[in-house]
């Protein structure tokens, strides 16, 4: 199967080499240094200018398309692809608007009966300082202050006071810290418990459930410090038992493929839901995305036991059987760049990826990096590398990611300690 990837990150090297390792053909638009070693990249090419991706596909004859970024699934690329008669995975703009906009994702939870937290939509800051008043006065305690539109996974604030929750909204509102992602923000009850993040492979009608995850979404150990785009993730989680399966199937799965399919924008590709699973093993819908999740998708596919590629092209055909991806235990840790998630520095030189990569449980996804002329490997993003290990147990996996990622040095290197430290304890 000849397969083109669109995007140039982490998630983006995860799915190359494992396409390429089931002996697929994989070609990569743009791309990176980092992916060229495992598959064919095409540089020239702007993930947001759909004409050219859609121009590059027919000329590779691609037996599938499989879209990465958000961005260009919200703008219609999956449209543009399918109109050519590319089997694409990724779902229609009008099926995407479930993570372009929170608050349509909160207005169809509500239509198809899903269960999630309580929210307020704010367009002005005074109506917004009003409703941070009253999530005070029902439940006790703030508001989680979340950016409409796409923010690169950086729009969420978990306020733990009033001042900080209403700093939040001026920052995303009147400040423009997101640019226009953030002028409507969504304010949502919070929930506690566990998180976890599912991944659901879908061709809108059937799908196949990929091992329950977890992700670090805070740039320091013990979860301190501003959201990030991730600092690493886990699979399986283990609170995401048996029966918390089956309640997320029957209360979510299903109604969230069927409420779609009835509005008229079947949903093709993968979904991911981020879920809260209260004390009781009940979930709740956190948030939906139209993409697999960096870093998740790093130890869901060096873990992943079955083959991927044939399900991502029997999803894009609409010729998907229900079931489960069975993998092993896996975890990966990020490599972050001084002053990420506010800012990333670029130049840096990286030493050790050799050293790294000698165990054959280990892995070394590149997300942020480059190669200079001499060779050398120099941090390029914020999020640099990504250190995955697997094994038989998250407790078998953990030192072994942690050891690879020790052996690893640039300056101003970032990374937390307590990756999985919740599951292998």
């Amino acid at each position: 199967m000849k397969t083109l990837i669109i995007g140039s990150g982490g998630r983006e090297h995860a799915l190359a080499w494992r396409l390429a390792g089931e002996s697929h053909e994989v070609h990569v638009a743009p791309g990176s240094d980092g992916i060229a070693d495992d598959a064919q990249c095409h540089p020239g090419i702007d993930v947001n200018d759909n004409a050219s991706i859609v121009r590059l596909a027919s000329d590779l004859s691609a037996d599938l398309a499989v879209i990465g970024p958000e961005a260009p699934l919200v703008a219609g690329l999956g449209d543009d692809l399918r109109a050519a008669d590319i089997a694409t995975f990724g779902p229609s703009a009008h099926a995407a608007e479930l993570e372009g906009s929170k608050a349509i994702a909160k207005s169809f939870m509500a239509r198809a009966n899903i269960p999630t937290a309580h929210h307020e939509t704010v367009r002005d800051l005074a109506t917004a300082h009003a409703a941070v008043d009253r999530f005070v006065e029902r439940f006790g305690v703030p508001p989680v202050v979340k950016a409409d539109g796409l923010a690169a996974g950086k729009g969420v604030v978990v306020a733990e006071t009033a001042a900080e929750a209403r700093d939040a909204l001026q920052r995303l509102m009147a400040d423009g810290a997101h640019g226009g992602a953030g002028r409507t923000c969504v304010l949502e009850q919070r929930l506690s418990g566990k998180e976890v993040s599912l991944f659901v492979i879908t061709d809108g009608t059937n799908a196949r459930t990929m091992l329950p995850a977890a992700d670090h979404k805070r740039i320091g150990d013990g979860d301190k410090g501003p959201n990030t785009g991730g600092m690493g993730a886990y699979a399986p989680a283990p609170v995401f038992d048996d029966s918390v399966a089956a309640k997320a199937q029957e209360r979510i799965v299903r109604p969230t493929l069927e409420g779609l399919r009835a509005e008229g924008r079947p949903y093709v590709g993968v979904l991911f839901i981020g879920l809260m699973i209260d004390a009781a093993g009940d979930p709740h819908v956190i948030e939906y995305n139209c993409r697999f999740g960096d870093p998740e998708i790093q130890p869901l596919l060096f873990g992943a036991g079955d083959p991927v590629g044939e399900h991502l092209l029997a999803a894009a055909r609409g010729e998907l059987t229900d079931g489960m991806l069975a993998g092993q235990p896996a975890l990966t840790v990020v490599l972050a760049s001084a002053g990420y998630p506010a800012s990333s520095h670029k130049g840096d030189v990286i030493t050790g990826l050799d050293v790294a990569g000698r165990d054959p449980d280990v892995h070394v996804f590149h997300a942020g990096t480059r190669r200079d002329d001499a060779g050398r490997w120099l941090t390029h993003g914020g999020r640099v590398l990504g250190v995955c290990a697997r094994g038989q147990t998250l407790a078998d996996a953990h030192p072994k990611a942690y050891a690879a990622a020790d052996a690893i040095r640039f300056d101003g290197k970032q990374m937390r300690r307590d990756i999985g430290a919740r599951a292998v304890i």
